[in-house]
């Protein structure tokens, strides 16, 4: 049986939705407003979270603080002007963080109240029959708690991580997917090859098409023949799950992640052929622009001497990975796997994948000890992990020296705000926005890994495996409660 995974929001507050694209209100400022007022208490929280975790100024990080500034332009001071006959704004309330040149960021952590705070929380009957956990320092990489941090144990969806961080060490962040559409010599015959870019969709098919048939010249009224190729990715295409609503064939071409429906996340029932289905689409797609297209599309490569008439490439390989963490996306974590694999010229099938993978870890010089990356998504029961690798992952990522891994960062689900946390977070576990982590379940399998501030203004890398659970959200709540902590909310740790 196919296994449960989480199911991520489709809340319209994800950076690939209305976030990203709202303007700020600040003009440009990036000076840190104590800004409060009880009816935005918990936005504040998270910009001042964010604000404090780091030096980096773009991607989700800034969005959030953008739509913190654009949906609350009055109430409390300094929030904008007020419009005339608007009502008087509320009045402040104290500041929620200190402002970030007064926290005391030498004061030294005491790994004994950490202790403390962790040991009734980790022992919850609700995780399962076996924990494992570490907490670190990021700036120092100092472990400040650890219960079986060197314990290798299901991952679940935060493999993730790992796979994010080779995929941008290996190719860097700016890289992109390319489709290409190639003409043969005697041009009869276009051929659609896939670069492996799973969120290739119909807008970029019609751009394609558009392209090709100016190419064609529209004067030779004679039907071309068209085939498409698969061959970038080897191996099978069907994930060692088996066929699952959570993620598609994992071929070198598809459309929308071969999902069915409109959805752009989550399960859905997916294409059995999502290449041959993509090759369908963009015959209709030239046969709108005014190509002819004889016969039906066939699977075949490129003929010797054809040249390349039409390129669309992917978002940037930073965007994606922010997709890929936010939204639990086990398409585009297979897809990073593969061009992580073909980057260091290994087989672009899952074996190659755990191996390329697993070799730029260790370039990182993470300890891989006792680690198997089964698959890039997480989905593989026989992945197996360290709490110590997935946090020293994190603060590899919070390295000012490596600003190339920071989307790893700004791509962890923000608490009780985006993504697959959006929904967690809401009552006495914690203040929203001050924790960011990815979340992974399996059936009797919880994880969470993750960043937060503690109290003296440290980001913390943390990661929590449980397994052996019965009951879902129990255990997610359990281990809500111990990421919670480590922010000090109510004085229980720092």
């Amino acid at each position: 049986m196919a296994e449960p995974v989480e199911e991520p929001s489709n809340r319209p507050s994800d950076p690939w939705g209305r976030i990203k694209n709202l303007k700020s209100k600040r003009n440009g400022s990036n000076t840190w407003q104590v800004v409060a007022g009880s009816a935005v208490l918990g936005l504040v929280v998270a910009t001042g979270a964010v604000l404090a975790a780091g030096p980096w100024d773009n991607g989700q990080r800034k969005a959030e603080r953008q739509l913190a500034a654009a949906e609350h332009p009055t109430g409390g001071v300094h929030h904008g002007r007020r419009l005339p006959g608007a009502p008087e704004p509320a009045p402040s309330a104290p500041a929620v963080l200190g402002p970030l040149d007064t926290v005391t960021r030498s004061a030294p952590q005491d790994p004994a109240s950490l202790r403390t705070a962790l040991a009734p929380l980790i022992a919850a009957p609700e995780l399962g029959t076996q924990v494992a956990a570490s907490v670190v320092d990021t700036a120092t990489g100092e472990q400040l708690y650890g219960r079986g941090a060197a314990t290798p144990m299901t991952p679940a969806s935060t493999v993730k991580i790992a796979t994010a961080v080779a995929a941008l060490s290996a190719l860097g962040p700016d890289h992109r997917i390319a489709t290409t559409v190639r003409l043969s010599e005697d041009g009869r015959t276009l051929t659609l090859v896939g670069g492996g870019d799973p969120t290739l969709d119909t807008a970029a098919l019609r751009s394609l098409a558009t392209t090709t048939a100016k190419a064609l010249g529209g004067d030779d009224e004679d039907p071309v023949r068209l085939a498409y190729d698969t061959s970038r990715y080897t191996g099978p295409v069907r994930h060692p799950i088996g066929e699952n609503r959570n993620i598609a064939p994992v071929t070198a071409l598809m459309v929308d992640e071969g999902r069915l429906d409109d959805s752009d996340r989550g399960p859905a029932d997916r294409s059995k052929d999502p290449a041959g289905d993509a090759a369908r689409a963009f015959a209709a797609e030239l046969t709108a622009a005014g190509v002819t297209v004889g016969g039906e599309p066939r699977a075949a490569r490129p003929a010797a001497g054809a040249r390349t008439v039409a390129t669309h490439r992917s978002a940037p390989l930073s965007a994606l990975v922010e997709r890929t963490l936010t939204n639990s996306d086990n398409d585009i974590a297979e897809a990073l796997a593969r061009q992580t694999a073909i980057a260091k010229g290994e087989s672009a099938d899952f074996a190659g994948a755990r191996r390329a993978v697993t070799t730029e870890l260790k370039k990182l010089r993470v300890p891989t000890g006792g680690a198997r990356l089964a698959d890039g998504s997480g989905l593989d029961r026989q992945g197996r992990v360290t709490p110590a690798l997935l946090t020293t992952l994190l603060a590899r990522a919070a390295d000012p020296e490596r600003p190339g891994l920071r989307p790893v960062l700004t791509g962890l689900p923000v608490a009780g705000f985006t993504g697959t946390l959006s929904t967690r977070y809401r009552d006495t576990t914690g203040n929203p926005g001050l924790i960011r982590a990815k979340t992974g379940t399996l059936t009797g399998v919880n994880s969470l890994a993750g960043t937060v501030v503690d109290p003296q203004g440290r980001l913390l890398a943390f990661a929590f495996l449980a397994s052996g659970s019965t009951a879902p959200a129990d255990a997610e709540a359990a281990l809500d409660a111990l990421a919670a902590a480590l922010t000090g909310a109510g004085g229980t740790a720092g």
